[in-house]
């Protein structure tokens, strides 16, 4: 079996390349960048020629730069519904059999504070949000052509993969440095803010509990626990033996882009899948 990953240079990337060559599947990643096969999943042409090359049994369409600022919504349109369309028509022409699986976000919903399932309203609230469903459109239409397409709803999830500019590494680089001698300072916007600490390994698990249904094709996957900013920092700083109020700033005048964020992962739970990283044991994880 093979599989192709778009967006192989990711943290998702990552932990989906590992678990699929554990269960024996040869795995293509590709990334316009990085030590991956070179392709461009806004490009058909790289599509359809992976798509013939392989024939792959399944195709993950993992790549977009997961910001909803206003000034990248020509990349994430391009990445995100236009990679979306090229992978299903490529598949559509060159290989019926194959399962595709879309990321989707749970930032493509409305968000009134509550746990958010795969058939709640979807909401424009972002160029980003945009992108995220017309790509969903895009595998139900595809679906009517008898494509398998797959799609799964992300809530927040880390690793130690993350870059700094995350919150999540921010602060847990700076409590290890901390931990460590540093006396630096760090600038946080609001630490009421509540979201899903989920472990990416768990994550991409999900991923692969829904594409090996055939009647299920969306789902939310996510923890469906929330936990605040300010939770993140005392878990971190106590591993470091320090108090954060010491260390970190609020910034003034931070208007967040919500106040919760949580899922309903139900779905996916009914299908025997359910995440193992606790949230204190992924705070570890991204100390070390």
């Amino acid at each position: 079996m093979v599989a192709l990953i778009f967006g192989a240079n990711g943290q998702d990337g990552y932990y989906l390349d590992g678990l699929l060559r554990a269960k024996g599947i040869e795995v293509v990643g590709v990334s316009r960048s990085g030590n991956w096969a070179h392709g461009d999943v806004s490009n058909f042409a790289d599509v359809e020629a992976l798509v013939r090359t392989h024939t792959p049994d399944y195709i993950f369409h993992l790549a977009a730069n997961s910001t909803t600022r206003h000034d990248v919504l020509f990349e994430n349109h391009a990445t995100i519904s236009t990679g979306a369309f090229n992978v299903l028509e490529a598949v559509r022409q060159h290989a019926p059999a194959c399962k595709v699986f879309l990321s989707g976000s749970g930032l493509q919903f409305k968000n009134v504070g509550l746990p958010i399932k795969e058939t709640d309203e979807f909401e424009a609230s972002s160029p980003y949000s945009v992108s995220r469903i017309q790509s969903v459109y895009a595998a139900r239409y595809y679906r009517s052509l008898g494509v398998r397409a797959y799609v799964g709803y992300f809530f927040n999830h880390e690793s130690p993969r993350r870059p700094e500019r995350h919150m999540s590494k921010k602060i847990a680089c700076a409590a290890l440095r901390i931990g460590n001698g540093s006396t630096e300072q760090i600038e946080i916007g609001d630490i009421t803010v509540k979201k899903e600490w989920a472990f990416a390994g768990d994550i991409v698990a999900g991923i692969w509990a829904l594409v090996q249904q055939d009647n299920i094709f969306e789902a939310t996957i996510g923890s469906g626990l929330a936990y605040s900013i300010e939770d993140w920092l005392v878990a971190c700083f106590a591993i470091a033996g320090k108090r954060w109020q010491d260390h970190v700033t609020i910034k003034s005048g931070f208007k967040a882009e919500y106040d919760t964020l949580v899922s309903d992962p139900s779905t996916l739970i009914s299908l025997g899948w359910k995440p193992e990283v606790s949230f204190s044991s992924l705070a570890k994880m991204m100390m070390q």
